[in-house]
């Protein structure tokens, strides 16, 4: 590849992927995660995802942190930061519950351990 990401899968569709995360939904996500090209679909998705819920009659705040959580313990070091800036791109409580999980996971520590 020349740099860019890949056009596949659309961020609707990993939102989509976010907003159900079962086995199947975790399986295609962590193959997402292996592929560096792949990143920019899976952060857009993610954004995606976030704003759907933070539109929503009702916030689902413990599936969120689930999420953040599940997110934080998975994905690879190179995804940490930019998992925890889409975190603190807004004040709304769907992200907030995202964050709160993700810093739960202790990714960004592991991945960027203090000297």
């Amino acid at each position: 590849m020349n740099g860019t990401s890949a056009t596949f899968p659309d961020r609707d569709s990993v939102a989509g992927k976010f907003a159900a995360l079962g086995e199947s939904e975790q399986s295609y996500l962590l193959l997402l995660m292996e592929n560096a090209a792949q990143d920019e679909n899976l952060i857009e998705g993610l954004y995606r995802h976030l704003d759907l819920a933070s539109g929503a009659k009702l916030l689902n705040s413990l599936k969120l942190e689930k999420l953040g959580e599940w997110l934080g313990s998975n994905a690879p070091a190179r995804l940490q930061i930019r998992l925890m800036e889409a975190a603190k791109s807004s004040q709304h409580a769907a992200y907030q519950a995202f964050r709160t999980g993700l810093v739960r996971s202790g990714g960004l520590e592991k991945a960027y351990p203090k000297a």
